[in-house]
């Protein structure tokens, strides 16, 4: 019997054992004796067995996939989030001996995800983003297939991991507060997504209470291309306002070129802020005044939560990770 044609099959038979107590030897799980189990591991060793993926899992009923899903319609300053994120993912799954399938979902078209789950061909799964209407988180809670949510979500059933967006959001606000800003406006994304969301209650959260300040604030949401921005920017530029907070990298990226675009001097005649620090803002002179999360160990700590579910252990059903207020030179 050549060696590197070696199968669970023939391991039961050389040994006079069952496929299933050979299978039970290998996983480590099931009932089984101590003396067997060492000694079918013993001949494995001694044969320098190593059982292939797709018989390892046929043993497990188990693929070694994890799948990820990512939004269809992303825009291309969103890729590097998504990037880091699989690279965290990427990291754990292949260090556990997983592989990460990518699905792509939209709002409305969810037929990839689809496709995974119904031919089997994942035993979990990452959504990488958490909307207020949201389809593929229904459709895998309905499919009974484990998932964790890399973003928050108000059902308590899901389990979820997340930045502290709220707690950051508010905490950068108040210190702008604290410098005696007295106008400020808030310009953000998509609604519908819940990060949009927490970073809102953040901001407001800073002004609760604060009405003995006259702070005033005005809101702009759904805000997605720089045509809107240069409307936005010029109309408050015309109110006076002190102090411009962008809710991600882009939007911030887009009001610091229109106020370039207008030779308005940042900080001197207006203040700008990102809730938000990526490479985008980098190199931007003068610094930015942002919020700074660990995008790598959020897919990290998703994909170590999901593998401990399928491992059947208890986790927690909502995880927030830190943050870090970074005041530069773009508020004074």
């Amino acid at each position: 019997m050549e060696e590197r044609n070696l199968t669970i099959g023939d391991i039961a038979q050389e040994l006079g054992v069952s496929k299933t107590t050979v299978s039970r030897a290998i996983s480590g799980k099931g009932r089984i004796g101590e003396q067997t189990r060492k000694r079918v591991l013993e001949y494995i060793e001694e044969r320098h067995y190593s059982p292939n993926v797709v018989a390892k899992g046929l043993a497990q009923n188990k693929t070694f996939n994890l799948g990820m899903v990512l939004p269809g319609d992303y825009n291309i300053v969103e890729l590097p989030f998504f990037q880091k994120c699989m690279l965290g993912i990427s990291r754990v799954a292949s260090a556990r001996g997983y592989d990460v399938l990518i699905s792509m979902v939209t709002a409305g078209q969810i037929t990839q995800l689809e496709r995974v789950v119904t031919n089997r061909k994942i035993d979990g799964a990452v959504l990488t983003r958490t909307l207020a209407e949201d389809a593929p988180m229904q459709y895998l809670k309905a499919s009974g297939v484990p998932f964790v949510t890399i973003g928050s979500t108000d059902d308590t059933q899901v389990i979820q991991i997340d930045n502290d967006h709220r707690s950051a959001c508010r905490e950068l606000t108040d210190s702008l507060l604290g410098r005696g800003i007295g106008k400020f406006a808030l310009i953000g994304g998509n609604e519908d997504y819940i990060v949009t969301r927490n970073r809102l209650r953040g901001f407001e959260d800073a002004f609760a209470g604060k009405t003995a300040w006259h702070s005033t604030r005005q809101v702009f949401l759904n805000v997605d291309d720089s045509r809107k921005v240069d409307e936005i920017v010029e109309k408050l530029l015309a109110e006076k306002v002190e102090c411009i907070v962008c809710m991600d990298d882009y939007l911030c990226g887009c009001v610091l070129n229109t106020l370039q675009q207008r030779r308005i001097a940042v900080p001197d005649q207006v203040q700008v802020v990102s809730f938000y620090d990526s490479s985008m803002l980098a190199n931007r002179i003068p610094a930015v005044t942002s919020i700074r999360f660990d995008v790598e160990e959020l897919g990290q700590k998703a994909c170590e939560l999901l593998l401990q579910m399928l491992d059947g252990e208890e986790v927690p059903g909502r995880t927030l990770l830190g943050y870090d207020v970074r005041m530069r030179e773009s508020t004074k």
